[in-house]
C-alpha cells in the first residue's frame, strides 16, 4: 500500500515556479477506477486522473511539481462566461461537507474552465475517500459528479507519481 500522505508531502515540498501552463497533449499512463492516468510535462510531470462525464464536464485531479500543490481542474462547454484568468469564489461539497475556495478561470481547446489549488493533503484524501463532489459558484450549482473509483485512480496517479520523479 501506498503511504498517500509521504508521497503528497514529497510533491508538495517540489520546486516552486512560475504559474501553470495547461498541456493539450498528456501522456497516458495507465487507468484505474474508472480514471484516466495521464503525466503533465508542462506541470514539472505531475501525475493526474482524468475522467468525462455525461454532463459534459471533463474533470482533472493532480499534482503540480512546479507549484508544488495539489490541484482539482473541470472544464465544461455550458459554462461559457468564464474569463481566463478571472478569480472567482466556489465551494466544494463532498458528500454535503462543504469546503470554500477561489478557483482560477481558464480554457482548454475553447472550452471553459475552472481551476483550484490547494495544499492540504486533507483535502485530498477527502474527495478520494467521498462518493460526490458538488461545484457551486455564486449562481449556485454547477456541476455534481460520481466519486466512484477516484481513491484507485489517485492511488495509481501516487504510483505514477513515484516512478515519474
Amino acid at each position: 500500500m501506498i503511504d498517500v500522505k509521504a508521497v503528497f508531502a514529497a510533491v508538495a515540498v517540489a520546486v516552486v515556479s512560475t504559474g501553470p501552463v495547461y498541456a493539450q497533449s498528456l501522456e497516458y499512463w495507465g487507468e484505474a477506477g474508472g480514471w484516466d492516468v495521464l503525466v503533465d510535462p508542462t506541470l514539472g510531470d505531475g501525475c493526474l486522473i482524468q475522467a468525462e462525464y455525461q454532463d459534459g464536464s471533463l474533470v482533472r485531479i493532480g499534482f503540480d511539481l512546479n507549484e508544488g500543490e495539489g490541484y482539482v481542474t473541470a472544464f465544461n462547454d455550458a459554462w461559457g462566461e468564464i474569463e481566463e484568468g478571472g478569480i472567482y469564489d466556489i465551494t466544494f461539497a463532498l458528500d454535503g461537507e462543504v469546503y470554500e475556495g477561489t478557483a482560477t478561470g481558464i480554457y482548454l481547446e475553447g472550452v471553459p474552465g475552472a481551476d483550484i489549488y490547494f495544499t492540504s493533503s486533507d483535502f485530498l484524501f477527502d474527495i478520494a475517500a467521498r462518493y460526490t463532489m458538488e461545484l457551486s459558484n455564486n449562481s449556485g450549482p454547477v456541476m455534481t459528479i460520481d466519486l466512484d473509483g477516484t481513491m484507485a485512480g489517485l492511488e495509481a496517479a501516487l504510483e505514477c507519481q513515484e516512478e515519474n520523479g
